[in-house]
């Protein structure tokens, strides 16, 4: 049977992927934050999932992953990750720092981990990216900037390993019904509550216009499965592609932002979120 680790398997895309990955005859190292949410994953497919505490931003957790997977693997799922949300100003350093220490660097760090055994595989390599890593939107630059980083690290990483024959693919889900967007308005009004009294001020309206839009978003959020079948797709393909984007409503918005000029994109999105 084939392995695969599956990082941030502890909910949402991750764990549905490794639930899929596994029912499907993938032996899956399913990546959790904590041994009881390695113990609630394992137990609904007592089989093909084996736990493997890592935390992304652990030296200890990273230089222990290969001799945890047993010495083989035959794909990667970079998955893990969470959204920092609030406008630019307003953001702590220290929270910036954070956010590109999980969504980015962690990332490289888990398939720098791997790498070897993939090589020795002929595996592959999966980034789980997303919409806002190819359109940035107010009130998510930090996160839309993560994902963007992801998305330059793969194109490069896919292109240095060719001569090895391990493909690197992008998988660019847009919202996804899953509990970080079912928990996105409480996210923000929490973000709200911490600004200082003038931010408050100065971005008040932005925080009123960027709520109704969030609350359209959900309605739009497509089934996680939906999302956790095209990383299976991009697992399994003979000749994968580069990119997968998961619904037709983000292909269409990709191209129409492709052929929409910057100036008059800004006004549209300014107009949406209170800023003009």
């Amino acid at each position: 049977m084939p392995t695969v680790l599956v990082t941030g398997a502890s909910r949402g895309i991750g764990r549905v992927t490794a639930l899929r990955l596994a029912a499907d005859g993938w032996t899956v190292h399913a990546g959790v934050r904590s041994e009881a949410d390695g113990k609630e994953l394992a137990a609904a497919a007592p089989s093909a999932v084996a736990p493997v505490i890592l935390d992304v931003t652990s030296a200890a957790d990273l230089a222990a992953l290969p001799e945890r997977l047993g010495g083989r693997l035959d794909a990667v799922v970079n998955n893990a990750g969470y959204a920092l949300d609030g406008p630019i100003e307003t953001l702590a350093i220290d929270d910036l720092r954070r956010q590109y220490e999980v969504n980015v660097v962690g990332q490289v760090a888990v398939t720098q981990a791997v790498l070897p055994l993939l090589r020795a595989s002929h595996g592959r390599i999966v980034f789980v990216s997303s919409l806002s890593g190819r359109i940035s939107t107010p009130m998510t630059g930090a996160y839309n900037s993560s994902k963007f980083a992801i998305e330059g690290i793969a194109d490069a990483l896919r292109v240095e390993l060719r001569r090895w024959k391990l493909p690197v693919v992008l998988v660019e889900p847009g919202p996804v019904s899953t509990d970080m967007w079912h928990g996105a308005l409480d996210q923000h009004e929490a973000t709200l509550a911490a600004l200082s009294p003038e931010h408050r001020e100065l971005y008040g309206q932005t925080f009123e216009n960027s709520r109704k839009v969030l609350a359209f978003m959900q309605k739009q959020a497509v089934p996680v499965e939906k999302v956790a079948a095209v990383i299976e797709k991009a697992l399994s393909a003979r000749r994968p592609k580069a990119r997968y984007q998961v619904d037709v409503g983000s292909r269409v918005q990709l191209v129409a932002t492709g052929f929409t000029p910057t100036r008059v994109l800004d006004a549209i999105l300014g107009k949406a979120m209170g800023t003009n």
